[in-house]
């Protein structure tokens, strides 16, 4: 029999994993007879083991499903990673990790006897929107390519909602119909949050309308703090402010000053840094100084008022 991993960032998209993973090893038997499961704060993971190490009885094989073993610590993972070394015949183990990262004795030991997936949504927007067309692919939908794109961008860090979103068109639409954005928009409802780099991105640009848009979408869908995305503005600019006097003038001169680790985002902080100057620079970091002080009561304004007038300065500086 077969042991499997499910980890992920996303608790919609790893809970239909699991379930879909469940129901194919199920098969065509009895659920209630064949299926064990652990869930909550209260298991132990020598109750997972006992299940595991019983044998089956009246049906071929047991399914064992253990959630959130990630909360273990490794002398607690010691009797399943003593399983694994020897697991039962007649036994599926199926562990959730219920984040992106797997501790690395487990992840060895399953990898030796069966499968870890990694079921969070890819981070680049090129991976991620290859992403949305396989599941579209998946089921059985043929949605135009433009229009797959407009999903993915409405979609944002949302991608939990895809599944019920392409079920929903299955059901409405059927397989015979190429589908325009005309035909998807209707079952959208309120767009996702967006990450972090795309809303400073629009801000770097000086787009400052995408850039009022996507403030917006981390606030309400993304469900983000205003004090949460000044962070992400202070330390973004922050790495911008390293850079002044710096005289950096490569990703490795970039990446030496403001301590980024990787070649990629030191290269747009520097060219970022370019296009701003050191007087804009410093102009940015006391716009933000005072937005906080806002935020924090120095005036009494509403929080999204002071984050749009931010957004907006902040999108309309130039060297």
């Amino acid at each position: 029999m077969a042991t499997h991993l499910l980890s992920g960032n996303d608790e919609s998209i790893l809970r239909s994993a699991v379930h879909e993973l469940v129901d194919e090893l199920v098969g065509a038997g009895d659920r209630a007879m064949m299926v064990d499961e652990f869930d909550g704060d209260e298991y132990e993971l020598r109750m997972v083991v006992d299940a595991a190490q019983t044998p089956s009885f009246l049906t071929d094989k047991r399914v064992i499903v253990a959630r959130d073993v990630g909360r273990f610590n490794a002398d607690e993972l010691t009797s399943l990673l003593g399983y694994l070394a020897d697991p039962l015949d007649s036994s599926d183990l199926v562990l959730v990790v219920n984040s992106g990262s797997v501790p690395k004795k487990l992840g060895d030991a399953v990898k030796a006897v069966g499968t870890v997936t990694n079921t969070s949504p890819p981070a680049r927007p090129k991976d991620r929107q290859e992403w949305i067309s396989d599941h579209i692919a998946a089921a059985g939908l043929r949605i135009k390519p433009d229009a797959a794109a407009q999903l993915g961008q409405w979609l944002g860090e949302d991608a939990g909602r895809l599944d019920g979103i392409l079920a929903t068109l299955t059901s409405t639409y059927g397989s015979d119909h190429v589908l325009t954005f005309a035909d998807v928009e209707p079952f959208l409802g309120e767009a996702g949050g967006v990450p972090p780099w795309d809303f400073t991105d629009a801000i770097d640009s000086g787009n400052t309308t995408k850039a009022l848009t996507l403030l917006g979408r981390m606030m309400h869908a993304g469900g983000r703090h205003p004090l949460q995305i000044m962070a992400i503005m202070h330390s973004h600019y922050a790495n911008l402010a390293k850079l002044d006097g710096a005289e950096a003038r490569t990703e490795a001169d970039a990446m030496a000053a403001t301590g980024i680790k990787s070649p990629f985002p030191a290269k747009k902080a520097l060219q970022t840094y370019n296009r701003l100057g050191s007087a804009s620079t410093k102009r940015a970091i006391e716009l933000i100084a005072q937005a906080d002080l806002d935020l924090r009561g120095a005036k009494d304004l509403e929080p999204e008022l002071v984050m749009e007038v931010l957004v907006a300065r902040l999108s309309k500086l130039r060297r």
